[in-house]
């Protein structure tokens, strides 16, 4: 069975701050009964040196996988921490060889992103027959991560749980990094295959985004790349619709609004919403068309979205209840955590943001402290009704659980 621990902390000292999270986390362990092969998942925010981190990661623990990603802020036991050297970790123990395995590819983009990760996840499948669970990190900049979930569906079927999120800088939308051991990659992608039968994942998501205004429609598209809305040079159009200059990059607006794309109705209800959310972080070189994070086909829909903090806090509160009545009878074990990297402090003041994490952890935590590790991200990997979706601008909980 595998078994979890947690830290964070915003040290500045990149070498310290790893030693310490991995001394904190493993408090009471026994540096000899943590020698046999383990996994370090790492989150850290852009100011932190990665080689020194990695480094310091593989000197504690030599034996140990480590892999993890960028993002705008880390979200642990101890709380959020959006500085520009944040890091939180989780260090997950197996019982045996075989509980868990990596896969690992460099260079994926939207054109790529089915077969890079199909051959990712046929590897991994290879490696660890037993996968019950699919944990992705991947590059924040140009993926169509619709269409990676279409590549795990490929080898796993599409009912194995998929969750995580993609990598993300200080909302600037311009580089994301990626780490698997040594190597740090900018557009790489990193599939964990969890195989402990006696584990579950159970998932929340939920936003606070409502749509205004009438839809417009794609006219011109090729994959995830849009170069016509309403028959105009698409990003020009959207800039002057949001009231910006035309040249304007898209990290500035990425907390302000994101696009709305109509969901099937069979998915509103366990939503709390009609519309799931997209996020673009990238326009092309001459400011004409930009990049969904999904393929967007000609014909398609889009509405331009708001953020509602009622909705937020409320929705929060039903999504949490959902949550708790799903785990009930069920022991949590450790719990992952995808959060958008606009609904942190380029939303809200800092105790805002300390009311939201409390409301996601006290019911789930109670009593006691869970190994927690979360993370500002720009997309989040989430089932609703156990189908796996790529979402933007949610607070996404991947809740890891066992039977009593």
């Amino acid at each position: 069975m595998l078994q979890f621990y947690s830290s964070s902390n915003g040290l500045v000292n990149s070498d310290k701050a790893m030693r310490e999270c991995l001394a904190s986390a493993l408090a009471g362990r026994s540096g000899e009964a943590f020698e046999q092969a383990s996994l370090i998942v790492i989150h850290t925010t852009i100011g932190h040196d990665f080689q020194e981190l990695l480094a310091a990661a593989h000197d504690c623990y030599p034996n140990a996988t480590v892999v993890g990603c960028t993002c705008a802020g880390i979200i642990g036991v101890e709380g959020a921490n959006e500085s520009m050297r944040a890091l939180g970790i989780m260090v997950v123990e197996p019982e045996q060889a075989g509980e868990f395995g990596i896969a690992y590819c460099d260079n994926i983009r939207g054109h790529n992103s089915l077969p890079k990760v199909q051959e990712m996840a046929q590897q991994l499948k290879e490696q660890v027959p037993g996968v019950n669970m699919v944990h992705l990190l991947a590059s924040g900049i140009d993926i169509a991560a619709d269409r990676a979930l279409e590549g795990i569906a490929a080898v796993f079927g599409p009912e194995m749980p998929v969750f995580g999120g993609t990598s993300s800088d200080n909302m600037r939308g311009v580089s994301t990094y990626q780490f698997v051991n040594g190597q740090v990659l900018e557009r790489g992608a990193i599939m964990i295959g969890y195989a402990d039968p006696t584990l579950r994942v159970i998932m929340g998501v939920h936003h606070g985004n409502i749509p205004i205004g009438q839809p417009f429609t794609v006219t011109r598209s090729e994959a995830n790349r849009v170069f016509e809305l309403d028959g105009l040079p698409a990003w020009p159009y959207l800039m002057k619709k949001l009231s910006l200059p035309e040249n304007a990059q898209p990290g500035p607006w990425l907390p302000v609004a994101g696009l709305g794309e109509l969901l099937p109705e069979e998915y509103h209800k366990a939503y709390d919403n009609r519309h799931i959310l997209r996020a673009i972080v990238k326009a092309d070189k001459e400011g004409k068309s930009f990049y969904m994070p999904v393929d967007c086909p000609e014909g398609a829909q889009l509405w331009i979205t708001q953020r509602d903090e009622n909705l937020i806090f409320e929705g929060l509160e039903r999504m949490m209840e959902r949550l708790s009545a799903d785990i009930a009878g069920r022991e949590i074990v450790a719990v992952f955590h995808t959060d958008c990297a606009a609904r942190g402090k380029a939303m809200f003041n800092k105790i805002a943001i300390g009311e939201i994490i409390q409301k996601m952890q006290s019911p789930l935590m109670q009593s006691r402290s869970i190994p927690w590790l979360g993370m500002y991200g720009f997309g989040e990997f989430t089932q609703l009704r156990g189908k796996n979706f790529f979402h933007n601008y949610t607070t996404s909980l991947y809740v890891l659980t066992r039977n009593i």
